[in-house]
């Protein structure tokens, strides 16, 4: 978890990696539909193009079928979702229907004026339509007011690693898999 532009679906590759498990971006998932040129993609596309977040009961939809498939099987890492309260209860209630929980939540910690420097690079390198400083800032505004408190819901449950991500991409890989070793996950070794 963390605000637009904190990194990540560059930290959920990492370790997915780590683990061998595969990373599930609804981010990925929306901008592949939207390119395909499918219903979903131009309802989607049509909701994205001004900043605004697809709404719950679609993205909880979308997520389901696809924590379903066999490669999800052994674990996952989910890279944007939950984003609302709503969809932490969608979730709760998915898995608990398939008797599994959520082990921890990777909380990126980096400052608004920061993420809003790394979208306006993204904006510029990759031409990204739905990174204009007006979308920017209606993103960052709509996840400190419906994200956000998904941390301190997942922090009474005693699930948040935080870590630092407001250095560069490699400072703050460090962080996040110092966070996982802290937490004593077994099995893979770490990668810095």
């Amino acid at each position: 978890m963390g605000p637009p532009g904190a990194g990540k679906g560059t930290h959920a590759t990492s370790v997915a990696d780590r683990f061998g498990i595969p990373t599930i971006s609804t981010g990925d998932m929306f901008r592949a539909e939207i390119a395909s040129g499918s219903d979903l993609g131009n309802q989607v596309n049509a909701i994205v193009s001004t900043g605004g977040l697809v709404p719950d009961e679609l993205t909880n939809q979308v997520v389901a079928a696809r924590l379903a498939k066999a490669d999800a099987a052994n674990g996952w890492l989910l890279d944007g979702y939950p984003r609302t309260l709503e969809q932490v209860q969608a979730l709760d209630e998915l898995l608990a229907g398939r008797g599994v929980a959520l082990d921890w939540v990777i909380l990126l910690d980096v400052p608004r004026e920061e993420v809003i420097k790394r979208l306006i690079k993204r904006a510029t390198i990759e031409g990204r339509a739905d990174d204009t400083p007006e979308i920017i800032d209606h993103r960052q505004s709509l996840y400190e007011a419906q994200t956000a408190p998904l941390i301190a819901a997942y922090d009474k449950r005693g699930l948040v690693i935080h870590a630092d991500a407001s250095g560069s991409i490699e400072e703050s890989n460090i962080q996040v898999h110092l966070g996982l070793d802290a937490v004593g996950l077994p099995g893979q070794r770490p990668i810095y």
